[in-house]
């Protein structure tokens, strides 16, 4: 029997496994329309869930609120307790946050894991005294914990990278020993509520406006330079910087919620004062595109600000006043026999001339310079008649007297 060895068959096909046919089709499109049907289902799952999540964050908003304000409050530096430190002192902490900045950026951390990293390095320094050679060892254990507490893992900074980035200043076990004390000192409180844990509250009611997030955080992260703003609680510090942020870009203060309009004056000027002072380190981070250049809108600003004032500074346009022309009286009308007259002073366009110089026996109240001024008048004395010689005899014996018997 002979076999037919053509690869095709009698239909012009060939047999083999490789090919799909028409059922082998109809499975592949099922399983793309499944694929497609799971993929749009998770989107619509995930929308679900967010506007579940926030409803109930609407509902338990003022509850989260109270926590939140109750938690910062026990969790404030001591700025008393640091101005006792005996070998740091407030002008280093610039250059510290200079470097803790630079290793932020460096890793990428989130925003508010450089302010819970400053927060535990204050707390840290309001209870234990700190010696100048192991502040830059603090400051990096505190970013390393806050890191661990609220970043993304793959992003956490190894000990061998802030050990290269201190140039081996510290061995590796110091970073490990110093990160247990700190947490030991803290009684392993770490949860901190952040300006941008606040700023996020405030501007959940209101339009995305990156511009001015971005602007509120960078006036904040300018503020954690500066010793007056070390007890100021991250609550408040959101809110004026938003507000101060919101004027320079000239947006409107929202009314919706009462809260988030809730700003202190006090503070939102003091952060206007410190605007032209910024780090050089932050500028540079907050001049990138992705940032909106708030830095350099904010310079812009300060600029157009200070052109202002130096045309308001600038005199006004007065008129010139003629010179006053004072007649006195000739020295030779003394020697005529005339009627004394008065001599009459002109009027000064502003303000209040000195009254005339007058003899000490005209000085009375008769003057009324003494009254206008809110002096009782001066009553003229009564004259008496000089000593009668019996009298002088009298006074010069009792006086000898006197001083005879002092001499005894």
């Amino acid at each position: 029997m002979a076999y037919d060895h053509h690869p095709y068959n009698h239909n012009g096909c060939c047999p083999s496994f490789f090919v799909e046919g028409e059922e082998d089709g109809f499975f592949a499109r099922a399983a793309m329309q499944r694929e497609r049907d799971r993929h749009v289902a998770k989107i619509h799952q995930g929308a679900l869930a967010e506007e579940l999540s926030r409803q109930t964050a609407e509902e338990y908003q003022d509850d989260i609120l109270d926590h939140m304000e109750h938690v910062e409050s026990e969790t404030m530096p001591d700025v008393n307790s640091m101005d006792i430190q005996t070998e740091i002192q407030w002008f280093m902490r610039p250059y510290l946050l200079d470097f803790l900045l630079e290793a932020h950026h460096a890793f990428k951390l989130l925003p508010e894991t450089i302010f819970l990293a400053i927060n535990l390095l204050d707390r840290y320094c309001s209870r234990r005294v700190v010696y100048k050679r192991h502040y830059q060892l603090v400051g990096c254990a505190s970013l390393l914990i806050a890191a661990k507490y609220g970043d993304r893992k793959e992003r956490v900074p190894a000990v061998r990278e802030l050990r290269s980035m201190c140039c081996l200043l510290y061995d590796d076990d110091m970073f490990t020993q110093m990160e247990w004390h700190v947490l030991q000192t803290l009684d392993w409180v770490i949860g901190h509520p952040t300006v941008t844990s606040f700023l996020q509250i405030a501007l959940a009611e209101t339009a995305f406006d990156p511009e001015v997030e971005h602007m509120a955080t960078y006036i904040s992260e300018i503020a954690m330079f500066r010793k007056d703003f070390v007890s100021v609680r991250p609550s408040v510090m959101a809110r004026s910087a938003l507000a101060l942020a919101r004027c320079i870009l000239a947006r409107p203060q929202p009314i919706q919620s009462d809260w988030a309009a809730q700003y202190d004056p006090h503070v939102a000027l003091n952060l206007s004062n410190i605007l032209s002072q910024p780090s050089q380190v932050l500028y540079r981070k907050y001049s990138a595109v992705h940032l909106y250049s708030v830095s350099a809108t904010i310079e812009g600003f300060l600029a157009q600000q200070a052109q202002i004032a130096r045309l308001n500074a600038q005199p006004p346009a007065t008129a010139e006043f003629p010179p006053l022309d004072v007649q006195q009286a000739p020295a030779s009308q003394y020697l005529n026999p005339q009627t004394p007259q008065k001599v009459q002073y002109p009027v000064a366009p502003m303000g209040v001339l000195t009254p005339p110089i007058t003899p000490d026996k005209d000085f009375s109240g008769n003057t009324g310079y003494g009254v206008s001024h809110g002096m009782p008048p001066r009553l003229n004395a009564t004259p008496t008649p000089p000593p009668s010689a019996e009298h002088q005899r009298y006074y010069s014996d009792q006086q000898y007297g006197q001083s005879r018997r002092y001499l005894q």
